[in-house]
Parts: C-alpha cells; sequence; structure tokens
C-alpha cells in the first residue's frame, strides 16, 4: 500500500538532501515497467468503483481482497510514484484517485484518430466504453474513396482521406492514434503518424512494426491472445485434492482462471 511512515515526508528532510531524493525517484521511474501502468489503470479503476459506493478510505489488503489483487504489489507498484497512505487508516480514496489520474496522464483530455474505416475501425469508434473517459474519438482515415467524406456512428465522426494526416492531426490536435487496417500496410500507416506528430499509438494491425524514438507503439494481437488461451486449454487438468471427513462441507474448488490483458 505504499502507506507512509512517521517522519517519510520529504519536508522532514534538510534542504541538502532534496536533491538526491529527487534523482532517486527519477531512477525509480525510468524503471517502471509497462505491467506496472498497465496495473495503476487497474488500481484507478477499482477506486472508481468504490468512490461511486461513498467508501472513503481502503487500505492496500482490503483493495487486494475485494478485487482480487496483490496487496503487496500494489504497496510496490504505488511505491514507485511516493506515499500515499497514512498507518492505520490506509488510502483516502479520492487523494489516491486524484494521484493516479494525474500519473497517468489523465487529467487532461486525449484525441484520438482511428485509420482505418473498416469495420474494424468503425467499431472501435463507435465504441461506447470511451465516453466516460478522457479519450474522444473525433476523425477517421482512409483511401478508400467510397468511405472518405462519411460520417460515422451517432457521434457523427468524419472520416478524411488517409492523405491528409499532417494537416488533420495539427487542425484536430490529435495527440493519439489508432492503427486498424490490414498488416501489409501498417508500417506504412505509422510512419505517416508519426511524420505528423503523434507520439501514442495503439496498433491492432498483426504486424512487427519498426518505431523511432520518443514514439511509444502498444499492440493488440487478438490471435496471440486466443493462442495463449487455447494453451491453456490443452493442458492437462490438475487433480483436485479432497478431505473425505470434510466431504459434506467442501466447496466447489473455483478452476476458473481470468487474465486481465496488460497483467
Amino acid at each position: 500500500m505504499s502507506e507512509a511512515r512517521p517522519g517519510s515526508q520529504f519536508y522532514h528532510f534538510p534542504v541538502r538532501h532534496i536533491g538526491v531524493i529527487l534523482f532517486w525517484l527519477a531512477m525509480k521511474r525510468e524503471k517502471i515497467s509497462e505491467l506496472t501502468t498497465n496495473r495503476l489503470s487497474v488500481y484507478l479503476r477499482c477506486l472508481n468503483e468504490l468512490a461511486a459506493a461513498g467508501i472513503k478510505t481502503v487500505s492496500s489488503q482490503e483493495l487486494a481482497e475485494q478485487f482480487n489483487l496483490n496487496s503487496a504489489q500494489i504497496r510496490k507498484d504505488l511505491g514507485y510514484f511516493g506515499e500515499f497512505g497514512i498507518r492505520g487508516t490506509g488510502y483516502f480514496i479520492e487523494d489516491l484517485r486524484a494521484h493516479l489520474t494525474n500519473i497517468l496522464g489523465l487529467d487532461k483530455p486525449h484525441r484520438v484518430g482511428i485509420v482505418g474505416a473498416g469495420r474494424l475501425g468503425v467499431a472501435l469508434a463507435n465504441y461506447n466504453g470511451l465516453e466516460k473517459s478522457n479519450f474522444t474519438v473525433v476523425v477517421l482515415f482512409d483511401n478508400d474513396q467510397e468511405k472518405i467524406g462519411r460520417l460515422v456512428g451517432p457521434n457523427r465522426i468524419p472520416t478524411h482521406d488517409v492523405k491528409t494526416i499532417a494537416k488533420v492531426v495539427r487542425d484536430e490536435a490529435i495527440d493519439v492514434a489508432v492503427i486498424a487496417v490490414p498488416a501489409r500496410v501498417a508500417q506504412r500507416v505509422l510512419n505517416q503518424i508519426m511524420a505528423a506528430g503523434v507520439k501514442a499509438v495503439l496498433n491492432f494491425a498483426p504486424a512487427p512494426l519498426k518505431t523511432r524514438l520518443g514514439v511509444k507503439v502498444k499492440t493488440v494481437d487478438l490471435t496471440t491472445s486466443l493462442e495463449s488461451l487455447s494453451y491453456f486449454l490443452a493442458q492437462p487438468p490438475k487433480p483436485r485434492v479432497t478431505n473425505p471427513s470434510n466431504h459434506q462441507n467442501e466447496q466447489p474448488e473455483n478452476q476458473h482462471a481470468e487474465e486481465r490483458v496488460g497483467h
């Protein structure tokens, strides 16, 4: 839980140590993995549920038990960014939500452009799960003349010619791009996106992409995920251990495994 210890706040340190502390924090942040940031997103979602239920404080143990998480992992992950809890109290939910929102860059809106106005691109544009988030799909791109000019979905998102990416990105202040095109053209599309100045890209094309320094590409590969599930199904079932003396009071063992994307 990264619960605070007495005397651990920065203002108790001599001024001459502040530079050392800031350098140490910077070094810690450089080592933060993508898996850690994925878990921060999960923690924030859990905190949002607790806040909606009117709960004010929660400990790492309570958070772990309620949402099937690991309390030690929660404390370790949050410890990369400071100390947010109070010993004996835990976390103030609103405060921790604000911290995680800031850490994840969700304290400001993000404007999304989708390249590829086929079935996948249109489905992503119509995804209503973004309605309560800081992400708004504002434009689609395609090279099909029959699709260019169309307004997609209830929000009437315009479809532009892919050749105009640079201008539209600038005019619409797009900072996140989504690639929803066939694998054979994905690299070419990424090159256009990078040339337009977009530094965050979500790629749905099943292809390895080469990126430049300062650009983050996250690939969602449906086939790989399904093959991972296939491996799980291919494993022989583990024998169930039961205690005959307690057979009548025995509870069914949960044999299902749930895997969150990014964990």
